[in-house]
Order: C-alpha cells, then structure tokens, then sequence
C-alpha cells in the first residue's frame, strides 16, 4: 500500500503498521479490537486518536504557565479537544480559551471537552467555547482564500504555518478581529500545535505553500 510523506517517515524511523478496514476502524476502541491487537502483539500502550486522552489533557494544562504575558484571550486549533481541554484545565478560569474546530460539523466536540475535563476536575468551566465556522469544507480540506492567507501570514511574520490545523485558528483569529468580536485593547495568544509535517503530503496533492525564511 503506498505511503503518504508523514507515513512513510514514520516507518523509517522503525514504525511498524497494522492495517485496519473502514469498519473495523469505526470500533476502534471496542474490547474485542483490542483483544486481538493484544493477543497479537501482547500488552500495549494504546495511544488514541489525535493523542486526546486524560494524560495529554494534563500535559497540556502545563503549557499556561510558559505563557509569560498576561492575556485575556488563548486560542487554539482543534480536532480531538486534548489540547483545548488541557488549556481550560490549566487556565483555571482565568481568561478564556476559543478552540477553532477544524472539522465540518464538529459539534460533538463540545462534549468531548467536558467529558476529558470532567474525569480530571469536578468543577464546571464556563470560560471556554468552541468556534465552528472556520472548517473550510473539512478536515484536511482547504481553499484558495485560505492557501493565500497561509502564505501572506508565512511572508508578512516569517512564521511557518499550514493550513490544515494552525491556519484555520489564525484565519479565523483575524477574521473575528475584523467583525469586532474581540473587546478592544484585547490580548490574545495563538497557540501554534504544530502540523508542519503534513506540508509534504499537501504538495503531493498539488497544494502549493510559500514559504519564506528569515535567515
């Protein structure tokens, strides 16, 4: 089976890969799948998708104190909600943290931060929310106004972004300037996660970034 660019590094760092069908894939995390995964390879660390589980969320809640500015506003990328999770975990309802969803039809996200909040802390955070309206079709889907925005953003602050995850919050970030939503002589932080390495495989897709570096 050929391997895009992320996959094939894997693999050439020694990843090993075990090929599942659409429907099996579905069920995932039901006990028979990981019964089997088990009897075959024996005990195992299961990482879930996106990384999204209750350590991660701790880990994450770790990244508010490295932030040595005071700001009102912190926002983020999302698609699992680990990483949004352990930001409202670490803000303590100090500030409020915005997730920018980058699948279409992501509602069910909101459940997924409060069920990872939940199991590591009782209180209710009310300091947060999840913004829908910057998806551009999808995951992994992307436009030619956002492709320019990512290049310009990459040109004007030297800064690499990609416009599968980091570009869509960014995009998202100047669009609700321009529409006020944000009080004035607001502070916000741009959490940028990462993704750089899926740059390879939107090139293999004819998806061109320009990048621009400040040597």
């Amino acid at each position: 089976m050929p391997l895009n660019p992320t996959l094939n590094f894997a693999q050439s760092c020694g990843m090993q890969f075990h090929y599942l069908n659409r429907t099996t894939y579905r069920n995932k995390y039901d006990d028979n799948i990981l019964i089997q995964l088990k009897n075959k390879y024996g005990n195992f660390y299961l990482i879930p998708e996106g990384g999204s589980n209750y350590l991660a969320v701790k880990g994450c809640s770790e990244i508010i104190p490295r932030i040595n500015i005071k700001f009102d506003f912190l926002c983020t990328a999302c698609g699992t909600e680990g990483t949004l999770a352990g930001l409202i975990l670490g803000l303590n309802s100090n500030s409020i943290a915005i997730g920018f969803s980058v699948l279409k039809g992501g509602y069910f996200l909101n459940t997924n931060v409060k069920n990872l909040l939940s199991a590591l802390d009782k209180q209710s955070f009310t300091n947060w929310h999840i913004n829908l309206d910057y998806h551009f079709g999808g995951y992994a889907k992307v436009s030619k106004e956002l492709i320019n925005f990512c290049n310009e953003f990459n040109a004007l602050h030297k800064i690499e972004v990609e416009p599968i995850y980091s570009d869509k919050m960014l995009f998202g970030i100047f669009d609700l300037v321009k529409k006020n939503f944000f009080p004035k002589n607001s502070t916000i932080v741009a959490l940028h996660s990462g993704g750089l390495q899926g740059l390879r495989g939107l090139k293999q897709r004819g998806i061109i970034i320009n990048f621009i570096h400040n040597d």
